[in-house]
């Protein structure tokens, strides 16, 4: 809609014609339209890059996720085997305190 007429401005200012008030607006709205086309270029990008970054997060925290479940899938195992060997410390613990108290009171029979 306005390029027609900045064409016609153009051809004016290279012949050295004066250029009217009318004219000096319609290029300055030529140059706020071409300033508004641009910001709104970047605002895409802007807007794209914020996309592609929510994404990456979510990337992120499905990795964080895996390695906490690997973290509490090892630790449980680990907990398991500390259970199970303070279970034999005790039981052989257990067997050592009843043999001793059955020789203490086999000697004790033996010796009356």
């Amino acid at each position: 809609m306005i390029t027609p007429k900045v064409k016609e401005i153009e051809k004016k200012f290279g012949n050295n014609e004066p250029l009217s008030q009318e004219d000096i607006n319609t290029l300055l709205l030529k140059s706020q339209y071409n300033h508004i086309n641009h910001l709104d270029q970047k605002l895409d990008e802007v807007t794209a890059d914020v996309a592609s970054l929510k994404n990456d997060f979510k990337i992120l925290e499905l990795k964080v996720d895996k390695r906490f479940e690997t973290f509490e899938q090892r630790f449980e195992t680990f907990e398991r085997k500390i259970e199970a060997t303070v279970e034999r410390s005790l039981n052989r613990n257990m067997m050592l305190l009843v043999a001793a108290g059955s020789f203490i009171l086999l000697a004790s029979k033996v010796i009356n």
